[in-house]
């Protein structure tokens, strides 16, 4: 295993390809809107607009961080606009790329999902800013196994809206209690487990190479770790 692997995620793929069709795109328009006829002013106010889109989105691709992984010999470090996290290797339970039932199929849910063996050193080194996105973006995950509205213990429907929040304290195996977004953010991944069987989740776009092809290579790196080769 090398010392350092860098995995650099789509997001942050083509800035500088995006900020030349933005400048592109604001040229023609100022172009258009000195020196065409007024019957296609509206054309040059729609590439204008389309360019300041252009320049949002390279703006967006800029602030991503340089690599969404890096894969070391001690653990997996994941880099967001919004903090990180970092899971030593022997933390991990089981890696794999998730699916849920859809009738009598199967599908894949598109991303790369861990399971984590003690939360207390994750939660320990994840800033609050992250936690709060990540709870934010994997609401959608929860609408997967949800309890039937028919059910005896839904009979009124109000469980879809109350599946979506998360109580603001968390006890762990060993009786630490947590409050606030990190206890909300240890009871999402409790749900999450008892759901889809997994904590972590992390979208396909976050990373260079399919989730099956990260997958292996998480699999490949702990396993290198945890049981080195003379």
């Amino acid at each position: 295993m090398e010392d350092i692997i860098e995995i650099r995620s789509h997001a942050k793929r083509n800035v500088i390809v995006t900020t030349l069709i933005g400048l592109l795109l604001l040229c023609v328009s100022v172009i258009m809107l000195v020196t065409m006829p007024k019957t296609i002013y509206l054309v040059g106010i729609f590439l204008l607009s389309a360019s300041i889109i252009a320049f949002l989105i390279a703006w967006v691709k800029y602030r991503e961080p340089q690599f969404s992984f890096l894969l070391s010999k001690s653990s997996i470090c994941y880099q967001h606009k919004n903090g990180k996290w970092v899971l030593p290797w022997d933390n991990i339970q089981r890696v794999d790329v998730p699916h849920v039932s859809s009738g009598l199929e199967r599908k894949s849910l598109h991303m790369v999902a861990i399971k984590v063996k003690d939360y207390a050193p994750l939660l320990e080194n994840i800033s609050p800013r992250l936690m709060s996105n990540i709870l934010m973006e994997q609401r959608p995950l929860l609408f997967h196994n949800m309890p039937s509205a028919n059910s005896e213990n839904c009979s009124s429907g109000s469980c879809y809206s109350d599946e979506l929040l998360e109580d603001d304290i968390y006890k762990d195996a060993q009786g630490k209690i947590y409050k606030g977004i990190t206890a909300m953010f240890a009871n999402r991944m409790t749900k999450l487990r008892q759901r889809l069987g997994y904590d972590l989740y992390i979208p396909v776009s976050e990373l260079d190479r399919s989730e099956h092809e990260f997958v292996t290579l998480l699999k490949q790196c702990q396993q290198q770790v945890i049981y080195p080769t003379n």
